[in-house]
């Protein structure tokens, strides 16, 4: 069975929109914020998946909590709750930071308890709206929409969103993945759903504004070329991709304008990826291949991850920038652009973990269906060969991997990106070993929800 609800989160205006370091407030909506979910059933076990227009939820004690007030709305298990953040940097903060933890970002006490009673009731609206259904599964490719923007520069460095064009430029780090996965609920007497995944950073528009970006346009899009079927969203491992081209097309920027970290944005641009993902999705909507459902299985389970301590003789200088920051005296800082963002986040990170602790334990989700589908998810943002390394491991014929579920620790690099260099390296607050470990974590707990094969032709 399934069941689909949608609700608006559009915060009031004032509120800070997050992501960036940088300040800003609301102070125009350019399309509203949503959170929609997907209820399924085998009549005895239900989980509802959620993905919300935000850029994430901090902090463990407030996700668990809110999964807790959810669920206890929506009749199901705690565990039973797969809470999914879109990403949108043109959106407000939720949930409040553990202490100690290095963090971006915070909701205000208001918005968190509006979220909270809007999350629980759209759980609660899905579960009833649930009748039988049938599965499907196809996937297309959106190409040139994503791309890594972690490059080595000739002189061998690495550089975060290096700026388009530039000369210094040697290579990427990498390749970006660009599938789109759809699954296809069809239902009876209802409308059709459509789950879409795909991966990459929804940091299109940029300014101090309220949007769902690029997720959401994808959203739109598809129902609107589908009539009655209504459309949920998982952004897949998204930590080291974006949409920033930095050898681009004649015609690629069109609808972008320099903004002031060296990033491209635009609103029009963010229309053009939603799209593209659409177009992608609806061009494999009516040939999709059926699967087999069958018992709904889900569970999180927790990571031990070490974390990325600093040394006694690198705290000064964190010290120095941290406080230049917050007085506002970037320019003291010898650094700018991409390389302040970097350097500001990296000295945050420091004093954060300046007592501890050693370790962190974090949460990774999983939802299945029968044993040909599941759905996977960590509370951070991932590099892309985690989401591969999951997806291709999996014991799922069909696994939509997603990043900011049940929560938002921050980046989880590859082991190679920390002896390179890099923004998400320089400011996660995890050590080396936390691809490995995601991976692994996450892989033991599909394991345990997989019960007999089946092969996707």
């Amino acid at each position: 069975m399934a069941g689909f609800a949608r609700t608006d989160i559009t915060p009031p205006l004032g509120v800070p929109v997050v992501g960036y370091f940088e300040e800003r407030f609301a102070k125009k909506v350019l399309d509203p914020l949503e959170a929609s979910a997907l209820a399924v059933s085998d009549g005895e076990n239900t989980a509802v998946l959620i993905a919300a227009d935000l850029l994430g939820i901090e902090g463990t004690v407030f996700s668990s909590a809110l999964r807790s007030r959810i669920a206890s709305a929506a009749g199901i298990r705690d565990n039973a709750v797969f809470l999914h953040c879109t990403h949108t940097h043109t959106g407000p903060g939720a949930g409040v930071a553990d202490e100690g933890r290095c963090h971006l970002f915070d909701g205000t006490a208001e918005y968190n308890e509006r979220l909270a009673e809007s999350l629980s009731n759209v759980a609660k609206m899905a579960v009833a709206d649930m009748v039988p259904a049938s599965l499907a599964y196809g996937r297309a490719e959106a190409k040139r929409i994503s791309f890594v923007r972690r490059y080595r520069m000739k002189d061998g460095s690495i550089r975060t969103n290096p700026g388009v064009n530039n000369p210094d430029i040697d290579s990427p780090l990498g390749t970006p993945d660009e599938t789109v996965q759809v699954v296809r609920i069809r239902r009876e007497g209802k409308g059709d759903i459509a789950v879409l995944n795909f991966a990459t950073h929804p940091d299109v528009v940029g300014g101090e504004v309220i949007s769902g970006d690029w997720p959401a346009f994808a959203r739109r899009t598809f129902e609107s070329a589908e009539p009655g079927a209504s459309c949920i969203f998982f952004n897949g491992a998204q930590g080291d991709v974006n949409h920033v081209c930095t050898d681009p097309r004649p015609g690629e920027r069109e609808g972008l304008a320099p903004d002031f970290d060296d990033v491209d944005r635009g609103y029009e641009h963010a229309q053009h990826m939603g799209r593209t993902v659409a177009a992608a999705a609806l061009s494999v909507w009516g040939k999709c291949v059926p699967l087999p459902s069958g018992r709904v299985r889900f569970d999180v389970k927790n990571v031990s991850v070490p974390s990325q301590r600093p040394s006694p003789e690198e705290l000064p200088q964190a010290r120095r920038f941290v406080a230049l920051h917050g007085e506002g005296r970037d320019e003291e800082i010898p650094f700018s652009g991409m390389e302040l963002t970097t350097v500001v986040a990296e000295a945050g990170r420091m004093l954060s973990l300046e007592n501890g602790p050693d370790f962190f334990e974090m949460p990774v989700s999983a939802v299945s269906i029968g044993d040909s589908l599941a759905f996977t998810g960590v509370p951070g943002e991932p590099f892309t060969e985690i989401g591969r390394g999951v997806k291709t491991a999996s014991p799922f014929a069909v696994t939509l991997f997603s990043c900011l579920t049940n929560g938002s620790c921050g980046y989880f690099p590859m082991k190679s990106a920390y002896s390179e260099g890099g923004y998400e390296a320089r400011s996660s607050i995890f050590g080396s070993s936390v691809a490995d470990d995601i991976i692994a974590g996450q892989l033991k707990l599909l394991n345990s929800l997989k019960r007999s094969p089946f092969e996707y032709q």
